[in-house]
């Protein structure tokens, strides 16, 4: 029984958030330039000595980047919305679980590792609402230390200064779950009846990471080679390869590199192309912009006949049937 003068608390319920990896406020140089600082700022991300990191980044990185960065985002801007679509669609996953759901003491929200909005917010949000019980869903298939990790680290910074603190769970990665694979394959063979041409290969996109990550341990690249092998297996009648795009700075990444391989495929005779980006949960920047338009426009100019994309699981049932599920797994 509560006292008469005791604080009025609610206590009870479990949040669950789920978290992808960010986005600019809107396309305007400035929003991108801090958008960038923090993203770029993350000793997950850029592993190099941080204070010589600083100097390069604030002198010229920070005042060159913005204006390549915020004309790429202006191609894909849902403008209708005044939103990113990787904005857009995270919010629509997160209301179309949250529907449906039975459970009234479960709370779904959404968060960006970088940008708005915040971790941080969120889990207090959350913790007003009486969710003693946390559940963090990072939305990258395929952990790796630079996304999954780093998702982490702010949730435990954010608990590390709250007084009552909830219960902890994450959902570390999920590139071989049979719902996620049989979303992707849905999606492709969706995509490939949509079209009216027959793909020669499809082309398994995923973002690119340090080659030296991966050789200090980093379990990515693996989780990524299973992803594309499970789909292969459902899709015996199309070679699928896996590439990695996104690369930055002069160091070698993960190979083979997307473009690259685009670039040489019509040489090789392979000049019908279908692309899929596994590891993005919601169509964004990596995927509107470098790979459907910058990629495709390589691909075509060099000697490539056709060339489509399968959208990302957006908000589609499948994926909000996998997402439900690993929800329901951890609760």
């Amino acid at each position: 029984m509560i006292e008469k003068n005791h604080p009025p608390i609610k206590y009870g319920n479990t949040g669950v958030l789920i978290i992808n990896l960010g986005t600019p406020d809107s396309t305007n140089w400035f929003d991108i330039r801090k958008y960038l600082k923090e993203f770029l700022s993350d000793r997950r991300v850029i592993e190099v000595n941080p204070l010589v990191w600083q100097i390069i980044l604030n002198l010229f990185i920070l005042n060159f980047r913005p204006s390549k960065t915020a004309k790429a985002y202006k191609e894909i801007w849902m403008k209708d919305e005044n939103i990113s679509p990787l904005l857009y669609y995270t919010k629509k996953q997160s209301e179309k679980i949250s529907n449906s759901l039975s459970n009234k003491n479960v709370f779904i929200d959404f968060a960006m590792r970088y940008g708005n909005p915040s971790i941080k917010s969120k889990i207090h949000k959350l913790h007003k609402m009486g969710c003693e019980n946390l559940v963090i869903l990072p939305l990258y298939p395929q952990y790796a230390a630079a996304t999954t990790a780093t998702v982490c680290d702010e949730v435990y910074r954010t608990l590390m200064k709250m007084r009552w603190q909830p219960s902890l769970k994450i959902i570390p990665h999920y590139e071989s779950d049979p719902l996620y694979i049989n979303a992707l394959v849905n999606s492709i063979n969706k995509k490939i009846n949509e079209i009216s041409w027959k793909p020669d290969l499809i082309i398994a996109s995923y973002h690119g990471i340090p080659k030296k990550y991966f050789d200090k341990g980093d379990p990515y690249h693996c989780y990524c080679h299973k992803t594309t092998r499970l789909i292969s297996e459902k899709l015996s009648l199309i070679k699928i390869k896996t590439t990695f795009q996104s690369r930055f700075g002069p160091q070698e990444w993960l190979q083979p590199y997307t473009d690259k391989t685009l670039e040489n495929l019509p040489k090789e005779g392979v000049k019908n192309v279908l692309t899929i980006c596994p590891g993005f949960a919601s169509d964004c920047v990596e995927t509107l912009e470098e790979i459907q338009i910058q990629a495709k426009e390589s691909f075509l100019n060099s000697g490539g006949e056709n060339f489509d994309m399968v959208p990302c699981l957006n908000d589609n049932n499948d994926h909000i049937i996998l997402l439900k599920s690993l929800i329901e797994r951890n609760i």
